[in-house]
């Protein structure tokens, strides 16, 4: 097995290697993948035009790279201070490189250790200190970024950090002149925040929000939230990025006994639903005995009170098994993969033809649909609800239809189901997503249990998506839900 084919091997604190490598490369040009015996395990490309060099330095000694070093002294101090602290932040450092010219550098190392047992490695990052550029114009925001109670970095386009406000210093206990010109990627706590890093502030890098882990000074991580965004030139491009931080300790601690307490919740519901179900058996069974066994015997008023009774039954039974759905959808078993949405339309519509037929209703889905990312049993539900809601509420209409679409989007699927009904009135749009609203009684009478389209908007959010309705009164209705594509 050569060298690269080693580091695909390899995952790093359950990260990908070649993940975290592309991520960095991204980010910076110059980066070096080096293991315990000093071999060369992985080089960024333009380390390799730097060098005139190709793959063929793999596997060999990292000292090949550079035949000569004008100042070995430097490397004697090197290694003391990766003896003493275990890492090394922009250092200054000359190398010879391939076609004889001296390139003064500044070099961070962070060794990492890999989770499937092989040697440690060390990620080296450099950069020609020509090529430095400490000054974004950032001196008129200085005092007011200063007063800032949140952490402000500024990075320039290469990932190095050329801005830190006192809150950062306060937080990972760097003082300011320690921080500029280091790689801000060498700040990450773990190689799965390094990555993060690297992405989210590389030139393709997204706006966003995430949780992040840095390293303290004195080797004690803390956790952050953070949040990224280009730093746009007055007179020009985008120069770099702003990277906000913010303390999450507090925010993680609410999440943790929020969990708890949805964890209790969720034991109550199984436990009530557990305890109701033994009443309703009883309930159900003694009913159709009675009917077996005294139904000739009553009049038709008693044969009425029976019905209503079994009826009652029957919903109280549904009643609990959807609460139990509500309460396990978003749970850790759902297994999320690309998912044939005909195929499931196709099951639910042979499973109510029955109700289909009665009603006289055409249901129309799409020949050729995309592929939806999502459970496929959430799938089901999500469509089964729509559509039993479209055949409970649609009412008399001259041609009774129900259109299923799906459309594709940059970041979404966008999931339809329209009828032509009686609608939903203005009012009432917002609550019929809510436990235990139902608005319109079915045609036999009957009223919705309330819960279904609750577990429509409940795997719309689980899937990073939502679920609203358009109607008018008399006019139809389309419900949308829309899910993430990852």
């Amino acid at each position: 097995m050569n060298a690269i084919k080693l580091a695909e091997a390899q995952i790093i604190d359950g990260l990908p290697a070649p993940k975290l490598l592309e991520g960095l490369a991204r980010l910076y040009e110059l980066v070096l993948v080096v293991d315990r015996e000093s071999r060369v395990r992985w080089m960024s490309d333009e380390f390799r035009r730097v060098c005139g060099d190709s793959d063929d330095r793999l596997g060999q000694d990292v000292r090949s790279i550079f035949p000569k070093l004008p100042h070995p002294d430097q490397i004697s101090a090197i290694r003391s201070q990766l003896r003493t602290v275990g890492f090394l932040s922009h250092t200054r450092i000359d190398v010879r490189g391939c076609s004889g010219e001296v390139l003064p550098v500044e070099v961070s190392v962070l060794p990492v250790v890999t989770d499937t047992g092989d040697p440690p490695l060390t990620v080296v990052i450099a950069r020609r200190i020509s090529d430095a550029d400490l000054a974004l114009g950032t001196g008129a925001l200085d005092p007011l970024l200063e007063c800032a109670p949140d952490g402000v970095l500024a990075v320039d386009e290469r990932g190095f950090i050329t801005y830190a406000n006192a809150a950062v210093e306060r937080l990972v206990g760097y003082s300011r002149e320690q921080l500029l010109g280091r790689p801000v990627a060498l700040l990450a706590n773990h190689p799965a925040d390094m990555e993060g890093l690297a992405s989210s502030l590389g030139p393709k890098g997204e706006v966003r929000e995430w949780d992040l882990e840095l390293r303290r000074s004195d080797g004690i991580p803390i956790a952050l939230s953070a949040s990224a965004g280009a730093l746009q030139r007055p007179d020009g491009p985008p120069g770099g990025s702003v990277l906000f931080l913010r303390e999450a300790a507090n925010r993680r601690q609410a999440e943790e006994v929020l969990g708890k307490e949805n964890a209790e919740l969720e034991h109550c519901i199984q436990t009530l639903a557990h305890d109701l179900r033994s009443p309703l058996v009883a309930l159900l069974g003694f009913s159709r005995l009675l009917r077996q066994d005294y139904g000739e015997r009553m009049d038709e008023t008693g044969r009425h009170f029976l019905d209503r009774i079994e009826q009652a039954g029957r919903t109280m039974e549904v009643l609990i098994h959807e609460i139990l759905e509500l309460s396990r959808i978003g749970r850790s078993g759902d297994r999320r993969s690309l998912v044939d949405p005909r195929i499931v339309l196709l099951q639910i519509s042979a499973e109510i033809k029955p109700r289909l037929d009665a009603q006289g209703i055409q249901l129309t889905i799409p020949a050729s649909p995309p592929m939806v990312f999502c459970d496929r049993t959430r799938l089901y539900q999500l469509f089964s609800n729509l559509i039993g809601n479209a055949i409970d509420h649609m009412g008399p209409c001259e041609q009774p239809v129900i259109e299923v679409r799906i459309e594709e989007g940059a970041e979404h699927h966008h999931l339809i189901v329209s009828d032509p009904g009686r609608g939903v009135p203005p009012e009432h749009q917002q609550e019929i997503f809510e436990v235990f609203r139902s608005f319109g009684r079915q045609i036999d009478g009957r009223r919705g249990t309330g819960i279904g389209l609750a577990i429509v908007r409940k795997i719309a959010e689980t899937h990073s998506g939502r679920a609203w309705v358009e109607s008018r009164p008399d006019a139809g209705a389309t419900f949308h839900v829309t899910l993430s594509r990852t």
